[in-house]
């Protein structure tokens, strides 16, 4: 099992690549694949085959998965991209801030 450091609905900025310095909100994270899906960022152009009579096929934009080691968790106080600490030990556990010290959600 692997584990990624970030959870859905964690605003994230990307780190690098030409989505470099873009803020989003994570829609879904895949632990096994290592990678995360940010709202509005690494937007593609599907091309999309009508599947029933009378459904529109044509281009559609979405969200492409990005590895998630090239984000980094924005902290909901200090406003700035941080790592994450942790405090407490089992169920108590909760994930904070290293640079103010404030705890996620």
């Amino acid at each position: 099992m692997n584990k990624v450091h970030v959870k859905t609905g964690d605003t994230v900025v990307v780190l690098n690549g030409k989505n470099r310095g873009k803020q989003g909100k994570v829609m879904q994270v895949a632990p096994a694949e290592g990678k995360v899906i940010v709202e509005g960022v690494n937007v593609v152009t599907k091309h999309v085959k009508p599947r029933k009579m009378g459904e529109a096929g044509g281009l559609v934009k979405a969200e492409s998965a990005l590895y998630a080691d090239k984000v980094q968790l924005v902290c909901p106080k200090c406003n700035q991209p941080t790592r994450v600490g942790h405090e407490g030990t089992g169920k108590d556990k909760k994930r904070v801030c290293k640079k103010c010290g404030a705890q996620f959600e």
